[in-house]
């Protein structure tokens, strides 16, 4: 079956009839392929020709391309591979039927079967009361969306909230099939619940301590809604961007938080300093108590002592009186002239003693030699 054979009966491409029609045997007004199809294998064909120059292809080396064209197509039509981040929905005539994992598994053609590939494990971003913006002078920066930024707490004032939702596919069907729009769907229910939450609170808290409480609440809200819904997607993370009062109003609300940064220094400098002082007080109030204690302790004992001391005496003076009485006399005087500098010296048994007279301590002088 030459290729170089153009005539009406030849064979090639053209063999389905002599008026010149495509490969499909229609011609060119057919209703068949579009035109650009039909001129893309024309041309096709006509490289073939110039690199076989009029030459014929041979049986086997045909039967091969046959058997190859065969394969990539019952391998493109029958076959499909999940990547590592994905989930493989097969539908059959519109139906959902089956799951598969990552890897390479079998089908039914199209329209037979439908394979859709949703990125299970991918964690999508949706932003809510900003846009981050890459283009243009506020390049890495982000844009302020006040129609869903401004909420109203729940003592009435307005407080201008941006944050950031983290979510990703919980379930690949219920995903695919129970929500038109997901990316819409978290956005609208992410401001929804936000806005619940902050109705219900009030703006001090806001702006202060419970920011990680309210990120936890609209977390919390926002799963049981698209629970509800049977979304089949799955909240990872709220996180609170911005919260600021509206711009018309933030110089007085921050003067009103240094204001209240300022009390709160304040008293804890004053509680610091009782802290300190009271401690210290206590601890000097019980050191008095212990020190009147021991002298408490002191002269009881020292009284208990010298009564038991009187006492004994007294039995020993009952015994013997005349000998305790002189016992006594010569106890006291012994005492008493132990620290005297002076000596007493009887005319009777002082006859032999020379008399000295220091004459330099008369006269107020000091000796030499002392200080």
């Amino acid at each position: 079956m030459p290729w170089s054979n153009q005539s009406g009966g030849g064979g090639g491409w053209k063999s389905g009839g002599g008026n010149g029609g495509g490969p499909w045997g229609q011609g060119p007004g057919g209703g068949g392929q579009p035109p650009d199809l039909e001129e893309m294998l024309k041309r096709g064909q006509d490289k073939v020709k110039q690199v076989m120059h009029g030459g014929g292809i041979p049986g086997p080396l045909l039967f091969l391309v046959a058997i190859v064209a065969c394969a990539i197509i019952a391998w493109q039509a029958f076959f499909f591979r999940v990547n590592p981040d994905e989930l493989g929905v097969v539908m059959r005539f519109g139906k959902f039927v089956e799951q598969y994992p990552p890897g390479l598994h079998f089908r039914w053609p199209y329209p037979i079967d439908e394979v859709r590939l949703p990125k299970v494990t991918r964690q999508n971003i949706i932003e809510i009361g900003m846009r981050s913006t890459s283009t243009g002078r506020l390049a890495g920066g982000t844009r302020n969306e006040r129609g869903e930024s401004l909420m109203l707490t729940g003592d009435e004032n307005i407080v201008d909230i941006e944050f950031v939702v983290f979510w990703r596919i919980k379930d690949a069907a219920e995903y695919l099939f129970n929500i038109q729009n997901p990316d819409t769907t978290v956005k609208e229910v992410a401001e929804s619940a936000m806005r619940e939450v902050v109705g219900q609170s009030k703006i001090q808290p806001i702006l202060t301590q419970e920011r990680q409480k309210t990120e936890q609440a609209v977390l919390q809200l926002m799963q049981r809604t698209l629970d509800s819904y049977g979304a089949g997607i799955r909240i990872d993370q709220v996180q609170l961007q911005k919260v600021d009062p509206p711009a018309e109003v933030i110089d007085a609300f921050r003067d009103v938080q240094a204001a209240r940064a300022d009390k709160e220094r304040l008293q804890n400098e004053a509680y610091g300093y009782a802290n300190k002082v009271v401690p210290e007080a206590r601890g000097e109030a019980e050191r008095t108590l212990q020190a009147a204690e021991g002298y408490k302790q002191q002269v009881t004992n020292d009284a208990t002592g010298q009564t038991a001391r009187f006492l004994q005496v007294y039995d020993q003076y009952k015994k013997a009186p005349d000998v305790t009485r002189k016992r006594m006399y010569l106890e006291t005087m012994e005492r008493v002239l132990a620290g005297t500098d002076k000596i007493i010296l009887d005319s009777k048994g002082a006859q032999g003693v020379v008399p000295y007279l220091p004459l330099d301590k008369l006269q107020g002088k000091p000796r030499e030699g002392g200080n």
